[in-house]
């Protein structure tokens, strides 16, 4: 085998050496590993901000998105000794897990190097990771349902919101359904923040049988959408925001606003919701980083 193509970079002080930049991970679209990486660099002014702090799952995939691919708690021991990490005890044996934190730059480059092109976060950061800092609703369509009808659950959770006076936040999970967002930011447990969210799920799911399903079954799925209201456990992840996505396009777990959600309901083009890197780049260069309120609103969880 010819030796790998590698190439020296300083970032923030720290040398990197990166390879395989001209690999194709997206052959659909022919998007190289190189643009992985400038992708995330340009994007860390705002993903940091929702990285930092939280005990990291990999998702690797080595030979792009059309290849095996495999989770990693564990954060590689090859690592640099400038990479963060933080020992969280396992929930399934009791053992300490050394996962990688991503609280800078340099550590961000380094994971898309490793061709980690699905970043995973828990809702609770590593220094509490038994306190949630938000509920996640997270939204996935049975076929033939869409993100068109997630985009409707969307809006009957944020209906339910406002009668407990809460504000929440909707992004796409750039690949078919969506993840809607309760920031709390004030003392909570994970026992309490799912059995909210299994209560918000079943009350909708009596309201709008013919489009909601809050059960795990499969069978039960089909033409509906489950909203999965069992993310919020302290041992499970969800996409983060700004996360690539390991579809056919490079396409991004996307911060969208509430007229961009009902938009969709009157277009009932899923497209209308479906985000390509560039895309997203050129949304934070115009509006910011629409999910900064996630890690700042102050809301109580309900009693």
């Amino acid at each position: 085998m010819p030796p790998s193509k590698r190439l020296e970079v300083e970032v923030e002080g720290r040398t990197l050496s990166l390879s395989n930049l001209d690999k194709v991970f997206y052959p659909e679209t022919g998007f190289t590993k190189g643009q992985v990486i400038e992708y995330y660099t340009r994007a860390a002014p705002h993903l940091l901000a929702h990285l930092r702090g939280r005990h990291l799952t990999l998702k690797r995939y080595p030979d792009g998105v059309t290849g095996p691919h495999f989770y990693e708690k564990q954060c590689p021991r090859h690592r640099p000794p400038w990479v963060a990490t933080a020992d969280v005890v396992a929930h399934s044996d009791g053992r300490p897990i050394t996962y990688c934190v991503c609280d800078d730059l340099a550590t961000l480059v380094w994971l898309a190097n490793l061709a980690d092109l699905e970043l995973h976060t828990p809702l609770g950061r590593a220094a509490a990771p038994e306190a949630p800092t938000v509920i996640a609703f997270d939204l996935d369509p049975g076929p033939p349902a869409t993100i068109v009808e997630c985009a409707e659950v969307a809006c009957r959770l944020r209906d339910a919101f406002d009668h407990f006076g809460l504000v929440a936040f909707p992004k796409t999970s750039g690949s078919k359904g969506m993840q809607v967002y309760v920031p709390l930011n004030t003392p909570a447990t994970f026992p309490q923040t799912r059995a909210f969210a299994q209560g918000v799920a079943k009350v909708l799911e009596r309201r709008h049988p013919e489009l909601i399903v809050s059960e795990m079954r499969k069978d039960l799925r089909p033409r509906k959408v489950f909203i999965d209201w069992s993310q919020n456990a302290s041992f499970k992840t969800t996409v983060c925001v700004y996360s690539l996505r390991a579809r056919e396009r490079p396409t991004v777990s996307t911060p969208v606003t509430w007229d961009e959600v009902e938009a969709v309901l009157r277009s009932r083009d899923p497209e209308d919701l479906a985000f390509a890197s560039d895309q997203v780049l050129a949304r934070m260069a115009e509006h910011g980083d629409c999910f900064a309120p996630v890690l700042s609103l102050e809301q109580e969880l309900p009693g």
